[in-house]
């Protein structure tokens, strides 16, 4: 450490480099920690999270209950083994709890003081934090599978709803209603993301197995729609010509600086995709374990050299190199199937919800005490504490 000080001292480094390389070690030693707890609320599998990006100490998880329950991340105890308690929740006796299973939760990207959630029971709420009270309601005529709101929009408050109909609609939070509606999906569209890069760019992901990429300004059809092929599928193949995946694309996930894109089908794939050309970088991530019938939500580091995917795989969390395709880790610790994981880019921790009705901590490991010189070891005060040594000297001991 003492290195990169020096040469970001005279000029050698980029300032950012050692809190980048920083970063790095903290994400490669993340393993469950054993001394935080997530209050346990839900009496169901857990679906989605989510850490508003103002602080990044206020978490929100929706459950298949129907509940939605709002966590405190931060040790107000100072003790070094405390639990993350619940400041509240829109339980089953709330008037206006979803009725089934909540599928999303997003904080308002620029206020603590709302977020929305959807469910299954084909309704998108929109929050008042103070008041746990719905401050808007929207309806559809299908089951509603996902949701999201542009992390950088400041000229639109739109939010892009993911249903059983092939159509995705755009909800305008200003007007109330839905504003207008993408047509060329052939199938129910289970995840969409809004570019965190270009406000009115937003990919989307269907059961038929398409990814396509809009400008929600441009009346006509989609800017492009993705082909895993790269345009060099031989004609002899049976697969649909411009598909991202063999399967249902249930997952959706952009770098942090928007340049890339990465999906996950239930062909048991993930992919990169250039999401400026649309061309597929052909980064090989091996097998992607991934069974839902529904949307998986995954997510990516932030701030670090190289950047990392932490996807659900079964009951555990595979973390991958996104750039290499490289199997960094699986982090072990749920019983059940993990179903959504969120990454808290300040500390860089990570927090996961499972069908087990767990939320669970993994957070970087502690840096091992360097070695004391070996003659130092050999002496008989070894097992005392340096804190408690006394590191005084007199004229009398220099004498």
């Amino acid at each position: 450490m003492l290195g990169f000080f020096s040469a970001r001292q005279i000029g050698l480094d980029d300032p950012l480099r050692l809190r980048r390389v920083e970063c790095t070690r903290r994400v490669l030693s993340l393993e469950l920690n054993k001394d935080r707890d997530v209050e346990r609320i839900h009496g169901s599998g857990i679906n989605t999270l989510d850490i508003e990006p103002v602080e990044g100490r206020y978490m929100l998880s929706g459950g298949s209950d129907g509940v939605i329950v709002l966590y405190d991340l931060e040790n107000l105890s100072r003790k070094p083994s405390y639990t993350c308690k619940a400041l509240c929740s829109v339980g089953r006796s709330h008037p206006d709890v979803h009725k089934f299973s909540v599928e999303t939760v997003q904080w308002y990207p620029h206020d603590t003081g709302m977020f929305t959630s959807s469910s299954f029971d084909k309704t998108l709420k929109i929050w008042d934090t103070n008041t746990l009270q719905p401050a808007d309601v929207f309806h559809f005529e299908g089951t509603v599978y996902t949701h999201h709101m542009s992390p950088v929009a400041t000229k639109h408050c739109l939010i892009a709803v993911g249903t059983r109909s092939p159509k995705v609609q755009l909800c305008d939070l200003k007007s109330g209603s839905c504003s207008h509606i993408l047509q060329g999906h052939r199938q129910e569209v289970l995840a969409v993301s809004w570019s965190p890069r270009h406000e009115y760019i937003l990919a989307t992901a269907s059961a038929d197995s398409r990814v396509k990429l809009w400008d929600v300004r441009r009346a006509s059809g989609c800017l492009s729609t993705f082909d895993q092929h790269n345009g060099e599928k031989s004609k002899a193949s049976s697969e649909a010509a411009n598909t991202a995946h063999n399967g249902r694309v249930n997952g959706l996930c952009y770098t942090n600086d928007g340049l890339h894109l990465l999906t996950i089908g239930t062909d048991d794939r993930m992919r990169l995709w250039n999401s400026s050309t649309g061309e597929n970088t052909l980064v090989n991530y091996g097998k992607v374990c991934n069974e839902s019938r529904k949307g998986v939500k995954f997510t990516v580091s932030c701030g670090c050299n190289p950047e990392f995917a932490f996807v659900p795989y079964g009951s555990t969390i595979a973390v991958y190199a996104v750039f290499t395709g490289e199997l960094i880790t699986m982090l072990r610790g749920h019983y059940s199937t993990v179903d959504c994981c969120v990454f808290q880019p300040n500390f860089q921790e990570l927090y996961s919800g499972s069908k087990d009705c767990n939320i669970l901590a993994w957070i970087p490991a502690l840096r091992e005490p360097l070695p004391d010189d070996i003659s130092e070891k050999s002496q008989p005060q070894q097992h005392l504490n340096p804190a408690y040594e006394d590191a005084w000297s007199s004229s009398d001991d220099e004498g």
